[in-house]
């Protein structure tokens, strides 16, 4: 013979209270800050820097393997002389 086990759950009921105005200039999210180099080269990966290079070859050999490896990753590769950076495309 099987026992039946019955579980009474209480009712609890909800009340929503009234929703207050919210300061947006208060809630906005900082902006983030890149630390970019001063100097030479650096591999951006998602808009964080993630290395350091003081040759243009040795970080645009470097950004090339990681795109290889993670082709999701948006890769981009700054110079701090132009001040500029360009994304990095496995084609």
């Amino acid at each position: 013979m099987q026992a039946c086990v019955v579980v009474l759950a209480e009712s609890v009921r909800l009340t929503l209270s009234k929703v207050t105005t919210v300061d947006r200039k208060a809630s906005k999210m900082p902006k983030s800050i890149r630390n970019l180099p001063a100097t030479g080269y650096a591999i951006l990966v998602d808009g964080c820097v993630k290395a350091e290079f003081s040759t243009k070859d040795g970080v645009e050999s470097g950004a090339r393997d990681l795109k290889r490896r993670f082709p999701v990753l948006q890769v981009k590769v700054y110079d701090a002389l132009a001040k500029m950076d360009h994304e990095i495309n496995i084609g």
